[in-house]
């Protein structure tokens, strides 16, 4: 575990116990050649502890993230009472200042992890974050949000056989968690890789900030800090209203037919078998078919796109759920 008693050498800057600094994360040049930076704001305690990593903007449409780490730094939960937290708001930079999902390469950089010194611009990122800031972290909490459309519950994911990620999700507190396999070359199954534990928060969807969803994102990043003996005194933390959700299956519900969708049912309600879900119209008020639940579950993922087509997948239901 690293320990805040010694020197910090990252991104060729030394950070001291007790001392603050923001470093550039170097990442490349625009075509203009003007030269790319993302801040890294870094906090530390005098007294030794963990490290914890923010992250957030994997995929650059993903605002809501962002703006979790945002709040924790601008509230001042990022200054930690024992330890050390590193917060990067934002890794793609380029899709963020673009609102896109991918790099300029066309790459999502979800998918090159650990990347490569020599490769494309996407990989030679994920690279720099795995051998110049990854390795000095002991945690890590990674934001994102659902993607085209699809709003998500607020959830932890997690690889089911990790006991240790398991009480940290619990101890986040979110409404749902979802065991989740690994995805080849994605930043968590490469941290897994190194023996770095992180947690993947998934909440809201692209090009959106929605206040639920930001606010279980800051409240369960406090109580991992407490429960790290790393939060600052001045901060409270209270437990989650309602007990987790562990899900270990879950199914699509698609669209039979093409045409403008409506939603009748809450994200993160319970439907039974038969209820209904949503409506799928025409344009000319010859169509309307009702959209039902053909299992019992939580309705952790819902399709808000105000038109679909045959085959598009409008709800994501829990079909099997763990103590």
């Amino acid at each position: 575990m690293s320990t805040a008693n010694n020197t910090l050498n990252i991104l060729g800057h030394e950070i001291k116990p007790g001392e603050s600094k923001e470093v550039d994360f170097d990442v490349a040049h625009l075509h203009t050649a003007s030269a790319v930076n993302v801040p890294i704001i870094i906090e530390r305690s005098k007294t030794p502890g963990p490290t914890v990593l923010f992250t957030a903007g994997v995929h650059g449409d993903e605002v809501n993230g962002v703006e979790i780490v945002r709040q924790l730094i601008a509230k001042g939960i990022n200054k930690p009472k024992s330890g050390t937290i590193i917060c990067i708001p934002i890794i793609n930079i380029f899709g963020f200042l673009n609102l896109k999902r991918e790099f300029p390469d066309g790459r999502d950089l979800n998918r090159v992890f650990p990347g490569s010194k020599n490769g494309s611009l996407a990989s030679r990122v994920a690279y720099k974050l795995m051998t110049e800031i990854i390795p000095h972290v002991d945690y890590i909490i990674d934001f994102h949000t659902g993607g085209s459309g699809r709003f998500n519950a607020p959830q932890i994911r997690i690889e089911k056989s990790d006991s240790q990620l398991n009480t940290l999700a619990r101890v986040f507190g979110a409404p749902f968690i979802l065991h989740s396999k690994y995805i080849k070359k994605s930043f968590r199954s490469s941290c897994n890789k190194l023996g770095k534990p992180l947690l993947l928060f998934e909440g809201g969807k692209s090009i959106h900030i929605d206040e639920v969803i930001t606010n279980h994102g800051v409240v369960g990043s406090k109580r991992v800090l407490d429960h790290l003996g790393m939060l600052n005194s001045k901060f409270v933390v209270f437990a989650p209203k309602t007990d987790c959700v562990m899900i270990a299956e879950s199914k699509w519900i698609r669209a039979k037919y093409s045409g403008m969708f409506k939603v009748a049912v809450n994200i993160g309600s319970k439907a039974l078998k038969g209820d209904l879900l949503g409506y799928i119209t025409d344009p000319y008020g010859k169509m309307n078919y009702f959209v039902k639940a053909d299992v019992s579950g939580y309705v952790i993922t819902i399709n808000e796109s105000p038109t679909v087509y045959q085959g598009d997948a409008l709800f994501n239901i829990s079909t099997k759920l763990e103590a």
